[in-house]
């Protein structure tokens, strides 16, 4: 199984959208400074994810999510 994800910076009001094959790995590499993408947001929270049957699927929805649809649906997914 590999999921799409988005965080949530804790203390600024800044998201993040990725895709991982182990989702509880990846959140603690972001929350340990492990990325270089996301260590001066931390800490994270995670705030939405989705499953897919393989990486492809979950790469695609990631990449669709960094776009300006994308975004608007995450917005409405996230009641924001």
């Amino acid at each position: 199984m590999y999921y799409t994800y988005i965080l949530k910076s804790i203390e600024y009001n800044k998201f993040y959208i990725g895709s991982t094959e182990d989702l509880r790995e990846r959140l603690n590499n972001h929350n340990s400074g492990k990325s270089k993408f996301t260590k001066a947001y931390i800490p994270w929270k995670l705030v939405y994810y989705e499953a897919h049957l393989n990486r492809t699927l979950a790469r695609k929805a990631e990449i669709f999510y960094k776009t300006g649809q994308g975004r608007r649906q995450i917005k409405r997914k996230l009641g924001l």
